[in-house]
């Protein structure tokens, strides 16, 4: 059997602009594994959402409108992972068309960036399945969102 890992990655997307308007694409953006989606719009810019994470199930980030940061770190104990684990951070704008793929293995926290930024995230887990793949870590274990 071969064991395919796989790392957080930008899937880039892009725009086109004419006389009717602007079309935002993501085009290489495969959503055959998405079983549902759910739309994040934080009070405002001070709320982090940290830590959540799937050993299994794997989230795609696309920012709607505005901007957030999503810090993502691969836990090495789910049970009591260490506090020093290096963090990734990621800067994600609406502007930009980009999808922030995370897959099983990692936990990610994120905040928004401006007021009113609105955060859809894809899901390859159904509801019912997530609930037994999902760790929740203290807020502050690994990353200050407010740097």
């Amino acid at each position: 059997m071969i064991l395919t890992i796989q790392i957080p990655a930008a899937i880039k997307g892009g725009s086109f602009t004419d006389s009717r308007g602007k079309l935002g694409f993501c085009n290489d953006f495969d959503m055959s594994q998405v079983k549902r989606f759910y739309l994040v719009e934080n009070a405002n810019t001070e709320i982090t959402r940290a830590w959540q994470g799937h050993q299994q199930e794997q989230k795609w980030f696309y920012v709607v409108s505005g901007s957030f940061m999503v810090a993502i770190v691969k836990p090495d104990n789910w049970s009591a992972p260490s506090a020093n684990l290096p963090v990734d951070t990621h800067i994600i704008k609406a502007h930009e068309n980009s999808v922030l793929h995370i897959p099983g293995g990692y936990a990610n926290g994120f905040r928004a960036l401006e007021q009113d930024s609105k955060l859809m995230v894809f899901s390859d887990f159904t509801l019912e399945e997530g609930l037994n793949d999902n760790f929740r870590f203290d807020a502050n274990l690994w990353f200050n969102f407010q740097q």
